[in-house]
């Protein structure tokens, strides 16, 4: 039986144990076993880390310590998955480059409203396990500005368009969902999540159930 670790805390905007909820239990019917901690300190012992497949986190607007994220690093470099949603992957461990380099992104801005948005499948997101057969959808949420590198497939993005005031008057791409490699570790992030209604929208519960199922260890 695979196991599965959730990690969730942090700010409670972002509901991380309702969000974390509605995934426990489809990971248990495709044979997870899963541990949960509402403690960050789980990440401090890297042997223990190391027997799981797949590491699922919600934990936004926190700090970790050094050993914490080192730990953790160490846990996905070896092989086991790492995967979350919006702010509990991308709006958290603010000091923390190394775990933005990990995860690939980090939240600076998103429009003080709600706005509707359009989330576009790419064309290798056409093909990948996570996205193939979701075709455009839209969304009305928090929609982030996110600093990335180049590192990361890709699999769906949005435009985000300027809006009053703004200091960029041009529309510009962004990447909404992403998969990419940490050594032997797979990650999957999801930009999309701020609420439940966000994550329980069928093309976005689907694809995030398919990513944290797809960034488990192989083999």
């Amino acid at each position: 039986m695979r196991r599965a670790l959730v990690v969730r805390g942090g700010w409670e905007g972002h509901v991380p144990v309702e969000a974390t909820d509605l995934f426990v239990p489809e990971l248990s019917a495709r044979g997870f076993a899963i541990d949960i901690s509402e403690s960050l300190s789980v990440y401090a012992d890297p042997h223990a880390l190391s027997a799981y497949d797949l590491i699922v986190q919600c934990w936004s607007i926190g700090s970790i310590t050094e050993a914490e994220s080192a730990g953790l690093r160490s846990a996905v470099r070896s092989g086991v998955g790492f995967a979350g949603w919006h702010g509990g992957v991308l709006a958290t461990f603010a000091a923390d480059v190394s775990y933005q380099r990990m995860v690939g992104g980090v939240f600076t801005f998103h429009h003080p409203e709600f706005v509707d948005y359009r989330v576009r499948p790419t064309a290798a997101g056409r093909a990948h396990p996570i996205t193939r057969d979701i075709g455009d959808f839209d969304v009305h949420s928090e929609q982030y500005w996110l600093l990335t590198d180049a590192y990361s497939e890709v699999l769906a993005t949005t435009v985000y368009q300027p809006y009053p005031d703004s200091e960029f008057g041009e529309p510009v791409e962004m990447p909404v969902v992403w998969t990419r490699s940490w050594g032997s570790g797979r990650v999957f992030v999801s930009a999309i999540g701020h609420r439940l209604a966000d994550l329980t929208a069928p093309e976005v519960f689907q694809l995030t159930l398919r990513g944290l199922e797809w960034a488990a260890r192989i083999g």
